[in-house]
């Protein structure tokens, strides 16, 4: 016959209610851990799948040549300025391909070029009269690398190169950062206006030298006229207002100047 003695009663007794209490503890423990990590997990499958939207999104966006730039020609569009001649004021330079683009938030750009060997631009020129759209000017400085020669080697930017006196102002001179002494180069120039708002920007890789080329783009400054203002009163008062300075290009004679000929600008040119 088995025995018991008195500690294995109280064992017994014991554990008959505590251990079904434990076990209940345990058991809404792993309940609470487990619901907490599904609530985690769905928490981060929606984070996934709203971070994948939000770049598929933005891929969309950038792929879109008409959402990342909004600019486009406008055939049709009649040429708003002109640059004259010194000694023809009714003439504009022959070599000159001119197109107008639009902005589809309202900007307009007017456009010269001219055109070098093989038909590779050596100048350009833009006049441009912002909408909705109208960046900073870090951000047009970073436009204006983007179409200078040699500015775009190695992601370089630009840099100071000085400034002209001219007669909008003080016009700021732009070279690629990071030439050195002795080494040709483009050089670029920026002015922006605030009353009307308006911004005058290009750059000049003819002449061998960067005396040459600042006193091109002097000429260029200096021989832009206003063609037609449309319904623009503040832009004709711009330039009735802006009387050229002395010592202006239209006293002195460029080397291979390739502003000096005369006749009408070839319009809507490809850029």
């Amino acid at each position: 016959m088995q025995s018991f003695t008195t500690d294995d009663l109280f064992h017994s007794r014991s554990a008959g209610p505590i251990r079904p209490a434990l076990t209940s503890f345990a058991d809404e423990v792993c309940a609470t851990i487990a619901r907490l990590f599904a609530y985690v997990g769905v928490l981060a499958l929606f984070g996934i799948l709203g971070i994948h939207a939000w770049n598929q999104l933005h891929f969309d966006w950038v792929e879109d040549p008409t959402l990342k730039t909004g600019w486009s020609a406008a055939e049709r569009a009649s040429p708003d300025f002109a640059l004259v001649h010194g000694d023809a004021p009714d003439k504009s330079d022959d070599s000159t391909a001119y197109v107008v683009l639009r902005h589809s938030a309202g900007g307009r750009k007017d456009v010269f070029r001219w055109p070098g060997p093989r038909a590779t631009p050596v100048a350009e020129f833009e006049i441009y009269r912002p909408g909705a759209e109208y960046g900073s000017v870090t951000t047009a400085r970073a436009e204006l690398a983007s179409r200078m020669p040699g500015s775009r080697r190695a992601g370089a930017g630009l840099e100071s190169a000085g400034s002209i006196e001219t007669r909008f102002g003080s016009v700021a001179l732009l070279r690629p950062a990071g030439t050195t002494a002795g080494e040709s180069f483009c050089l670029g120039f920026l002015k922006r206006i605030d009353e009307p708002a308006l911004q005058i920007s290009g750059w000049s890789c003819q002449g061998d030298s960067p005396s040459v080329r600042r006193t091109g783009i002097d000429c260029m400054l200096s021989r832009l006229v206003l063609a037609r203002s449309g319904n623009e009163p503040k832009l004709a008062q711009l330039f009735a207002r802006a009387e050229l300075p002395p010592g202006s290009c239209s006293s002195v004679t460029v080397s291979a100047d390739w502003m000096a000929g005369t006749g009408a600008p070839s319009l809507r040119g490809s850029l």
